[in-house]
């Protein structure tokens, strides 16, 4: 429990990793803008670099950038390898406290789906960020 709360512990770091499974925001500027709880540029940069030095993150230069400055952020398996966690914390969080059924459909959906969507949706997440997985 002390080594998942030192490493995504903080508000911040726990909602950069959902913007990236949830809403794939991969570059720094759309993580910026397009946060709902509206999070500081300085924050924001500490906490991809935090990401990234713990090994859930990896950043390269995005292909689909013609001028080749670009920076697009991808996920390591160990990061999505957090989504069961962060599904139980979606689920906790529906339960105790009432959120916009509309707005947040798919991730509700998801957070109640069965084990065979939660591998499905995993499977996905490795084949968009470039990940071979493990056989398990």
């Amino acid at each position: 429990m002390n080594l998942a709360v030192e490493v995504i512990g903080d508000k911040w770091t726990f909602l950069v990793i959902r913007d990236i499974i949830f809403y794939n925001r991969r570059h720094f500027n759309e993580l910026l803008r397009l946060s709902e709880e509206g999070i500081a540029s300085n924050i924001l940069r500490d906490r991809l670099a935090s990401l990234e030095k713990e090994g859930l993150i990896t950043k390269g230069k995005d292909p689909e950038d013609s001028h080749k400055q670009k920076i697009k952020y991808s996920l390591t398996e160990k990061a999505i390898d957090l989504l069961p966690l962060m599904l139980e914390a979606m689920n906790w969080s529906i339960r105790y406290q009432p959120v916009n059924q509309e707005k947040y459909k798919p991730a509700i959906a998801l957070a109640h789906a069965g084990p065979e969507v939660l591998t499905s949706f995993r499977k996905a997440l490795l084949d968009k960020h470039g990940i071979r997985a493990a056989v398990n």
